[in-house]
């Protein structure tokens, strides 16, 4: 695909199976969801490539169909902290739709991604109309405050295992990210990117966590055999030795 055309330019409608693939779209009676597949637009997003920025005007509740995406903050000495990654079937930036405000975050493909969007006014007649689309959101922002939570807590530790532990942790939760399945496509600098680590520290994390039998490395991604264990590591700051 070429990227000469901005990633609003270069919007279109969803097909069938990329619908399909939208967590909340089965929540919705027949009208309402009619309008939201009339409103809903997918673009793809190139490595690298901002879907949003500071300061700008929410115009779209965004989700993620295919690909990786983080959303990260700039402090005033230039450095970057990155709060979470959004995997597959991950929608994300409710709280400011829900305000109308302008987004406080960046958020930044990590590899080819198609990302889907919803405009801001049909995400509102959504919540004026359809009691099953309000519990969704309800269930998205009571899940995120503790993923939020959690991620300052860990943040503060300096232990690199825990860290790797809690962003795969984050990127398995079932309720904010349930296009994941037990098999995440990441690379480990990709994971390095999200858990604030180098490559090589996050090598050494994925072997410790693989050896405790937690997770298991394959090809292209990580594989999720105990996900208690790895929210245990997080939860209760127990180094992972």
């Amino acid at each position: 695909m070429s990227y000469d055309k901005s990633i609003h330019q270069r919007r279109r409608p969803l097909t069938t199976a990329e619908l399909d693939a939208i967590p909340w779209i089965q929540l919705l009676s027949g009208p309402e969801r009619e309008r939201a597949v009339d409103d809903l637009k997918i673009t793809e997003a190139g490595a690298g490539e901002y879907v949003c920025r500071t300061g700008r005007p929410v115009t779209y509740w965004f989700g993620v169909v295919d690909g990786l995406l983080k959303m990260s903050s700039d402090n005033a000495e230039g450095k970057t902290m990155t709060f979470i990654g959004m995997p597959p079937g991950g929608w994300f930036g409710e709280g400011t739709a829900l305000k109308r405000e302008s987004y406080r975050y960046n958020i930044q493909a990590l590899r080819k991604s198609r990302v889907a969007g919803l405009h801001v006014d049909t995400f509102h007649w959504l919540l004026d109309h359809s009691i099953g689309f309000n519990r969704f959101i309800m269930n998205q922002l009571n899940e995120r405050l503790g993923q939020f939570i959690a991620a300052r807590e860990i943040d503060r530790m300096t232990n690199p295992d825990i860290r790797v532990a809690r962003s795969l942790a984050a990127l398995f939760n079932p309720v904010l990210y349930p296009g994941v399945g037990a098999v995440l496509r990441i690379t480990q600098q990709e994971l390095a990117y999200l858990a604030g680590l180098s490559r090589q520290r996050v090598n050494e994390a994925l072997t410790t966590l693989s050896e405790q039998g937690s997770i298991r490395v394959e090809y292209g991604g990580v594989r999720v055999l105990d996900l208690p264990a790895l929210r245990a590591a997080v939860f209760t700051r127990k180094p992972l030795v």
